[in-house]
């Protein structure tokens, strides 16, 4: 083992040496996921004849704000659909993210702090739905659906989509109620608190990180979510922006900067929602899995 001294200190290269090569690393990475949306900013700003030139040009000559303006104006047939479609993708995401959240919550509450027969049981079968990919349910999801009468509404999305959001929402919250310490449900339970009062005004202000991050999970992927949206939706009018975007450019499959336009917007709530509440996010991940 090397001692530093004052004649010999340690050397760091090597360190500092993985250390840019980390960075470099990490700017690759970065480069190689900006790059496709910053392709699809300067698509949008394109005219139809810019986008088909060849080579392609990096940044358009003319730019023009024209294929937002047409999507957001809802005098027109191209605003008016796209609108519509924003608007059920945000109504069937909101009301996914409300009812995982209901559920969710005293779920995995109930699975950190009770014991109960077949507890163990019970939470592995919740995670054992994320073991098999979500095509593999699409068809009985169907039949199901059709049985009860949701197919063509928003309500068969909204019960598909807490299906899949359910089990990682339970796990994720459960990992982070586990690190509050029960003591301080108890302190309260002595000073006369009931236990749902504990719950509610000690347990829940500390577990807002992982609520928050719950939610972001479950908006996110209902926002984007595309098979069940295209198989459960035949109507134009219930589409949810992901089918409604892929249904309306397949009949203009020359409109590249109109497609591109659309695809930025809807990939614009997404960014902010995680870009606002990433330290939230953040948080929650490193709190629910490791112990304190």
């Amino acid at each position: 083992m090397t001692i530093a001294t004052a004649d010999h200190p340690v050397s760091r290269r090597p360190i500092d040496g993985w250390r840019w090569a980390g960075r470099i690393f990490l700017t690759l990475l970065l480069i190689f996921t900006v790059m496709p949306m910053i392709w699809m900013l300067i698509t949008s700003l394109k005219t139809g004849f810019a986008a088909m030139q060849y080579p392609p040009q990096w940044w358009p000559t003319e730019p023009t704000l024209g294929n937002y303006t047409r999507l957001l104006d809802p005098t027109n047939s191209v605003g008016q659909e796209f609108l519509r479609y924003f608007w059920n993708s945000l109504w069937v995401s909101t009301l996914t993210t409300i009812l995982a959240i209901v559920v969710a919550v005293p779920a995995a509450y109930a699975f950190s702090r009770f014991r109960f027969p077949g507890r163990t049981v019970l939470f592995f079968a919740v995670l054992l739905r994320n073991m098999f990919p979500a095509v593999i349910f699409l068809v009985p999801l169907f039949i199901l659906m059709r049985w009860l009468g949701l197919v063509n509404t928003h309500g068969s999305l909204v019960l598909t989509y807490l299906t899949f959001g359910l089990p990682l929402a339970i796990w994720l919250l459960k990992g982070f109620y586990d690190n509050i310490p029960i003591q301080l449900e108890q302190a309260a339970r002595i000073d006369g608190a009931t236990r749902l009062q504990a719950f509610l005004f000690i347990v829940m202000p500390l577990s807002t990180p992982g609520i928050i991050a719950t939610a972001i999970y479950s908006f996110i992927g209902a926002w984007n979510e595309y098979i069940y949206a295209y198989t459960f939706l035949t109507r134009h009018d219930q589409m949810t922006l992901p089918v409604g975007i892929q249904r309306f450019f397949s009949e203009n499959a020359t409109d590249w900067p109109g497609l591109m336009a659309a695809t930025f917007m809807m990939s614009v709530p997404v960014v902010v929602l995680f870009l606002v509440l990433q330290k939230y996010f953040v948080r929650a991940l490193t709190e629910g899995a490791v112990k304190h």
